[in-house]
C-alpha cells in the first residue's frame, strides 16, 4: 500500500491531522510525538493522566536496547541479556472535525509483546503475538476537531519467552488511515497471474470491500495496471453493489501483453491501482504490487523459476538489527540485503516469524525468494513463557492475518507454518489421541479434513498440521507449504500429515537421501542448515582441525577465547561447515537451495558459549555488517564476479605455523608468495572449494596471484602491519535524506602509518557529531562485548567498528570526528538533503 501523506503539524506533543488528502485514502506515519515510561501505571490509559515526565521520543522504539547486560535478566543470553519489561505509550494528537464523515483506523507493523491498546479511554483489544500486524478502528471514539488521546500499554515481563532477542516496544512503524466509509479492505486485495508466457499474462485480482455508508451503494471498480514508468498498461472497471453495512468480494481479470518478467536479477515490478468511483468520483485508492513470474518446485530436478532451473542460495534472518536492537529502518534492512545480495544470496527466510513489511518490500525490489515463515512454537513451549500460552486461542487468526498482508509480495514464494516445533515428536502426556481436542480441531477445519481423519488415527499433532496447511491454502492457493523439521524419522508428525508441499529438512545433510527416498513424489528443500560458527579476526590452526562446539546442546560449554575460529573449520553437532554444505547442496539437484543458518549475527543464542557471551556466532556477516571469511567462500561460488580472498592477516609471532587459504574462482591456479619468494602453486578440484598452504611466519608480505591458462587474473597482497597509528572513516553513504530516519554507516579502521589494517588492535575509540544528526548506533561485531549500543564511543574488535549516523530534517552537513588515544583521528562529512 502507498503511504500517501496526510498532513500534519507538530507543536509541542500536539499532532493535528487535517483533512487536506492528495487522494481519498491517506496513509500517514503516526511515529512522531509519543511519550513513554518503562513502568505500570494502573491510570495511564486515562485520557486525563499526566505523562509530562514521560520521555518524548518518536517510534520505531525499542526500550530493551537501551539497556544494560546482564547475566541476571530473566532473558538470559538466549535472549540477548537484556531487560525486558512493562512500558507504556501515549500520543495526543488532534483530529480536523471535516473528518468526521470517514473511517479513521491506526495500523500496527508490530508491538512485541501482549500490547493493549486504549483510544480516548476506550478499550481497543489485544494481541499478544510480537510479530504479527494489526489494526484497531478508532473513529466511534474520536473527538473531532478536538483532542483525542492514544495509549498503548506493553507488557514483555515475563520471561524467558523467545529462543533469541526479541526486543520490546513499539518497535515497528505505526500508520494512521483515512477512508470513506465504502473503502477497500485492509489487506484487500489479492492478486495472481493464473497463466505467464513470455507473450502474455493474465492478471487476475480479488478485491475485498467494505460498505460502512450507512446505505446499499452502486459503485464502479477499477482496476489499473501500471508499468515501472507510470505508464497505464492494462485496465478494467466493473459497476457493483454492496448492501449496507456489509463486504462485497469482486474479482476482474486483466490481460498483458509481454509482460516484463520478475526475476532475482531484474525484479521487474507493476502496481495495481484499485479505484472505487461512485458518481464519477474517486472515493478510494489502494495500491497492490505485482511481479510477474510464474516458478515450480520439481521432486528430481529442483526449483524453477520462469521455467529456468534456479538453485536457491538462502540465508535465514533473525529479525532484529544489532546496534539498532529490534526497531525497524528500512535503511538498515537495505543495507543487510545489499551487502547479502553482493554476496550473491538470493533467497532470504523469515526466521521464524512474520517479517516487517520494509523487508518484504525491499525483497521485492532487490530480487530475492523469500521463504515467509509465522511459527517457532505451536502448543508446546520451547521457553517457560513463549507462544505456546496463546497458540489455543490465537493461532488461526495470527495466521490467517499474516498470510493475508504478505500474500502479494512477489518475493514470496513458500510459505512456512513452523520451525522445529515439539510437535513432531509424541509426548504421552500431550499427544494421546484425545477425542474432545480432536473434534474441536475437526470443527475449525476449512475444507482441508473430515471424519475419517479420526478412522486414520492421526495424532493431534498431524491434525493440527493439515489445519494450519488447510488455513494457508484456503487464503493462498499459488504458494508452496512447506515447515523446517529436524525430525527425520518417519514418525514425525509434521510428514505423517502428508500435506505438507515441501519436504523441508533442518540440517542433517546425512539423512538428505534417505527422507528424499521416503517421499519421492514432493519436492525437497533444505529449510535450514549448516551452523558454522566464527568471530571474525580469530583463528584457531591447524586450520585442519574440526572444533566442534558445543559437545552437545544441553551440555555447558566452556573455552578461554570466548571466540570460534573463522576458518570454515568450527561448527556445532547438529550442524556441518559451510564447504561440506554447499557440496551436498550443489551437486543434489532434488535440493531445490538452502537457506544458511544465518547470514548476519544477531542478539542472543550465543551459541556454543553463554555469558558473558550476548549474540551469535551463526552469521556469514558479523553484527556490525563486517563479512567474515566465509563470505567470500560464497562469494567465489555463487556469483559470476572475478574474486580473490585471502586469509588470515600477517601480524603472528615470529616462527609460528600459519595456514594460509585462498577463495578464488575463475581461474585455474593460485600462487603464493612470501617475501617474494614462491611457496607453491595450488589448484581446487571438482569437490574442493579453496586451497592452503601452511608457513613459518616471517614479517613482510604475503601475496596470492590467480591465473587462467596462463595468465594472471588477480593478485591479492597482505602486508604485516606496524604499531597503530591513525583512523579511518569511510561513510558507505555520504549524502543522506533529511527524513529524520535515514542512516549512514561509518566504518571505522584502525591503520598503521603505511595505511594497513592493524588486525589485532583494540583501541577504544570515541565519536563526536556535529549538526542536528544523532549518532543512532555503535557496533564492533564482537559478541562478548557488554559495550552500549547507543554510546557514543567504542572499542576496535580485529582492528574495526561501525558508528551509525542518523539524520536530522533539517538540510545541513554533519561532521563526524574520531579520535582516540596515541592515535591520528579522523573526520568525515555527510550531507543531510531532501532526497
Amino acid at each position: 500500500m502507498n503511504k500517501f501523506i496526510i498532513l500534519y503539524l507538530t507543536a509541542f506533543s500536539l499532532i493535528f491531522v487535517s483533512c487536506k488528502e492528495a487522494k481519498p485514502r491517506s496513509v500517514s506515519s503516526f511515529n512522531e510525538g509519543w511519550t513513554f515510561q518503562q513502568a505500570d501505571f494502573t491510570e495511564a490509559s486515562s485520557i486525563d493522566f499526566n505523562d509530562d515526565e514521560w520521555r518524548k521520543l518518536d517510534l520505531p522504539h525499542d526500550w530493551s536496547i537501551e539497556g544494560e547486560f546482564s547475566e541476571d535478566h530473566p532473558a538470559g543470553s538466549g535472549g540477548g541479556a537484556l531487560p525486558g519489561g512493562i512500558g507504556w505509550y501515549r500520543k495526543t494528537f488532534h483530529i480536523d472535525r471535516k473528518l468526521e464523515d470517514k473511517k479513521v483506523f491506526i495500523d500496527f507493523d508490530g508491538v512485541y509483546m501482549n500490547s493493549e491498546v486504549w483510544i480516548n479511554g476506550h478499550y481497543l483489544g489485544k494481541r499478544p503475538f510480537g510479530y504479527i500486524s494489526f489494526r484497531y478502528d478508532l473513529t466511534p471514539y474520536l473527538y473531532f476537531g478536538k483532542e483525542n488521546t492514544i495509549a498503548v500499554r506493553v507488557d514483555n515481563s515475563l520471561q524467558p519467552n523467545s529462543r533469541w532477542y526479541s526486543g520490546s516496544g513499539i518497535y515497528r512503524n505505526v500508520w494512521l488511515t483515512v477512508v470513506n466509509p465504502l473503502y477497500v479492505d485492509l489487506w484487500g486485495t489479492f492478486v495472481t497471474t493464473p497463466e505467464v508466457n513470455e507473450e502474455s499474462a493474465i492478471v487476475n485480482v480479488d478485491t475485498r470491500l467494505k460498505n460502512e455508508t450507512g446505505e446499499d451503494i452502486l459503485f464502479k471498480l477499477r482496476t489499473t495496471v501500471i508499468d515501472d514508468a507510470g505508464k497505464i498498461i492494462a485496465s478494467t472497471e466493473s459497476e457493483e453493489q454492496i448492501k449496507a453495512g456489509l463486504t462485497g468480494d469482486v474479482s476482474q481479470n486483466l490481460n498483458l501483453n509481454n509482460p516484463e518478467s520478475w526475476t532475482i536479477d531484474r525484479p521487474y515490478l507493476y502496481s495495481v491501482e484499485s479505484e472505487v468511483v461512485v458518481n464519477g468520483k474517486i472515493i478510494d485508492n489502494y495500491t497492490t504490487p505485482l511481479g510477474v513470474r510464474s516458478f515450480s518446485f520439481d521432486p528430481v530436478k529442483g526449483f524453477f523459476l520462469n521455467g529456468e532451473a534456479t538453485k536457491i542460495k538462502g540465508v535465514c534472518m533473525h529479525h532484529d538489527l544489532g546496534y539498532l536492537g529490534a526497531a525497524v529502518n528500512k535503511r538498515a534492512i537495505e543495507r543487510q540485503l545489499e551487502i547479502l545480495k553482493e554476496m550473491g544470496v538470493n533467497g532470504i527466510r523469515t526466521a521464524h516469524n512474520p517479517p516487517a513489511p520494509e523487508l518484504l518490500e525491499l525483497c521485492d525490489k532487490m530480487g530475492f525468494i523469500v521463504m515467509n515463515e509465522t511459527f517457532d512454537i505451536w502448543r508446546k513451549k520451547m521457553t517457560e513463557y513463549d507462544y505456546s500460552l496463546h497458540f489455543n486461542e490465537w493461532h488461526e487468526r495470527d495466521l490467517t492475518d499474516h498470510i493475508l498482508r504478505d500474500r502479494n509480495h512477489p518475493s514470496v514464494f513458500m510459505w512456512s507454518i513452523a520451525n522445529e516445533v515439539m510437535e513432531q515428536w509424541t509426548h504421552a502426556e500431550m499427544d494421546t489421541i484425545d477425542l474432545k481436542m480432536a473434534n474441536i480441531l475437526l470443527n475449525l477445519q476449512r475444507n482441508d479434513m473430515d471424519q475419517s481423519a479420526l478412522d486414520e488415527g492421526l495424532s493431534v499433532n498431524s491434525m493440527l498440521t493439515q489445519k494450519l496447511t488447510g488455513i494457508v491454502k484456503s487464503l493462498d492457493p499459488t504458494r508452496p507449504v512447506t515447515a523446517g523439521n529436524n525430525e527425520t524419522n518417519p514418525w514425525n508428525h509434521l510428514l505423517l500429515a502428508d500435506t505438507l508441499d515441501i519436504i523441508g529438512i533442518n540440517y542433517h545433510l546425512e539423512d538428505f537421501d534417505s527422507v528424499k527416498a521416503r517421499y519421492t513424489e514432493k519436492p525437497f528443500i533444505a529449510t535450514e542448515t549448516t551452523s558454522a560458527l566464527a568471530t571474525r579476526g580469530y583463528y584457531r590452526m591447524p586450520s585442519d582441525s574440526a572444533y566442534i562446539w558445543p559437545v552437545r546442546w544441553d551440555i555447558p560449554f566452556y573455552d578461554s577465547t570466548l571466540s570460534c575460529s573463522s576458518y570454515d573449520n568450527s561448527h556445532v553437532p547438529w550442524g556441518s561447515t559451510h564447504e561440506e554444505t554447499w557440496r551436498k547442496v550443489k551437486n543434489n539437484d532434488y535440493v531445490s537451495g538452502m537457506y544458511i543458518w544465518t547470514g548476519f549475527d544477531y542478539l542472543g543464542e550465543p551459541t556454543p558459549f553463554w555469558f558473558p557471551a550476548r549474540s551469535s556466532y551463526f552469521g556469514i556477516v558479523d553484527l556490525a555488517g563486517f563479512p567474515k571469511d566465509a563470505y567470500y567462500f560464497y562469494k567465489s561460488e555463487w556469483t559470476d564476479e572475478t574474486m580473490l580472498h585471502v586469509f588470515p592477516h600477517w601480524n603472528w609471532e615470529p616462527g609460528q605455523d600459519i595456514d594460509i587459504w585462498a577463495y578464488y574462482n575463475n581461474a585455474d591456479e593460485a600462487e603464493l608468495f612470501l617475501n617474494d619468494v614462491s611457496q607453491g602453486i595450488r589448484s581446487k578440484n571438482d569437490n574442493s572449494f579453496h586451497v592452503s598452504w601452511r608457513l613459518t611466519f616471517e614479517p613482510g608480505t604475503i601475496k596470492v596471484v590467480t591465473r587462467k591458462s596462463g595468465k594472471d587474473v588477480l593478485t591479492k597482497e597482505i602486508h604485516s602491519a606496524g604499531m597503530p597509528y591513525q583512523i579511518r572513516l569511510t561513510p558507505d553513504r555520504s549524502i543522506i535524506n533529511n527524513d529524520g530516519v535515514d542512516l549512514s554507516f561509518v566504518s571505522v579502521e584502525v591503520l598503521d602509518k603505511n595505511g594497513n589494517l592493524c588486525p589485532n588492535a583494540d583501541n577504544f575509540i570515541h565519536f563526536e557529531l556535529s549538526g542536528n544528526g544523532k549518532i543512532a548506533g555503535v557496533d564492533n561485531g564482537n559478541p562478548v562485548s557488554l559495550e552500549s549500543f547507543k554510546s557514543p564511543q567504542r572499542k576496535a574488535f580485529y582492528g574495526k567498528c561501525l558508528v551509525v549516523i542518523q539524520s536530522g530534517k533539517e538540510n545541513e552537513t554533519l561532521r563526524l570526528k574520531a579520535f582516540s588515544d596515541n592515535l591520528k583521528s579522523s573526520e568525515v562529512s555527510i550531507m543531510v538533503n531532501n532526497m
